[in-house]
């Protein structure tokens, strides 16, 4: 197989990856509240909100890591081409 195309299929997969994260995330903080809490009588709200808050610190790990995964994979790209065209010009 080519190893161009095996490139852009990487490529593609880790950039659909990000951002399936990325609108996970986005429909997680949805629902976010930015309040504070001051009866008790509030706890269902608390606890939900400390839910959502929870689920996306457990994701903005993911979502960083594949971030600089998908910067690499472009700046490899750009280079392999950069590289094609200098070779090409001898």
């Amino acid at each position: 197989m080519a190893f161009v195309p095996v490139m852009w299929t990487i490529w593609g997969a880790l950039v659909v990856v990000t951002f399936a994260l990325f609108v996970y995330r986005t429909k997680l903080t949805r629902d976010e509240d930015d309040q504070i809490f001051l009866d008790d009588c509030f706890e269902q709200e608390r606890a939900a909100q400390e839910a959502i808050v929870a689920k996306v610190h457990k994701i903005e790990p993911a979502l960083h890591v594949s971030s600089w995964i998908v910067a690499v994979a472009t700046l490899f790209v750009i280079v392999y081409y950069i590289l094609d065209i200098i070779n090409k010009l001898r």
